[in-house]
């Protein structure tokens, strides 16, 4: 490992993420490193790690490596591995344009939920084609304290469970993750959403992420929480064949979702490169001893 490690910092709607450049692989990222890179106190501090690899030299985007030339290798702030990242694939884009390895306009990216369409827009904005909510049968409920709500089930490449409260307050700290039932809902953890609404097709959200608590911004949350919205209004764009947008309020910002009659969800936001500098390999070494 060399003695410097080159790294950004980056934000989508206040989520904030470490961005190591790697594009050969050749950065052993294991859990605790990425654990060490997201603490707030005695690292760079983030909600995860972006690592960008090539697809061609990373072994679970090898296969992808014909129609994305870059995978996001994605990890939780605890270090574990995510499916996908709506923010972190927004940023993870700005990060390619801010580089020079794409300009405005179409591109693909690699995550492990699969291939995601991307377009940065002249105005700065990013739409991120999040793929199709899946919505599994079964009821589930979330708790907080005392209290308890019925949630609804939607996977977006990753496990959500959106509940409907009459205050964003009602979700508690979000230091720890909100309890669920049944145990089989969920075997590997969830995305938790409280949601209240703000007017016609507009909701505001707070989410507790998986591997991560409580953050300023979870894009597959706010897909999820405008499915689930759009479900709740009795709004299905597959049914009616027109498409239906929601806005998403998040603690750091806003979101505009917009599922199609396909299925298709797209999620436009913006995306801040805010710093870049060098790790010391000595100190990320003393880290993890």
């Amino acid at each position: 490992m060399s003695t410097r490690i080159a790294f950004l910092k980056g934000h989508g709607t206040e989520n904030d993420f470490v961005i190591v450049p790697d594009p050969e692989n050749a950065i052993d990222l294991s859990p605790a490193a990425v654990a060490a890179l997201c603490d707030r106190r005695a690292g760079i501090g983030g909600d995860g790690v972006l690592h960008v690899v090539r697809s061609a030299a990373h072994p679970e985007a090898k296969a992808m490596a014909g129609e994305a030339e870059w995978f996001m290798d994605y990890r939780n702030g605890d270090g574990s591995i995510a499916e996908m990242c709506g923010n972190g694939v927004r940023v993870f884009a700005r990060y390619l344009q801010h580089a020079g390895h794409v300009e405005e306009g179409d591109l693909t990216v690699a995550t492990r939920g699969g291939l995601k369409t991307v377009h940065i827009a002249k105005d700065g904005d990013i739409t991120v084609g999040m793929g199709r909510a899946v919505l599994p049968e079964g009821d589930v409920t979330v708790s907080v304290g005392e209290r308890s709500w019925p949630a609804r089930n939607v996977n977006m490449g990753n496990p959500h469970a959106v509940a409907f409260v009459d205050d964003l307050a009602d979700a508690g700290t979000l230091f720890t993750p909100p309890p669920f039932s049944p145990a089989s809902a969920y075997p590997d953890g969830v995305n938790v959403e409280f949601v209240v609404d703000r007017g016609e097709r507009h909701v505001a959200m707070r989410v507790h992420e998986r591997g991560s608590g409580e953050t300023r911004s979870c894009g597959t949350g706010a897909c999820a929480v405008a499915v689930a919205t759009a479900r709740r209004d009795g709004a299905d764009p597959a049914t009616t064949g027109a498409p239906v947008t929601y806005t998403v309020d998040v603690l750091g910002g806003r979101l505009v979702i917009t599922e199609r009659p396909d299925g298709e969800i797209e999620m436009t936001g913006p995306a801040v490169i805010v710093a870049e500098g060098e790790i010391d390999a000595e100190w990320l070494h003393a880290a993890l001893g």
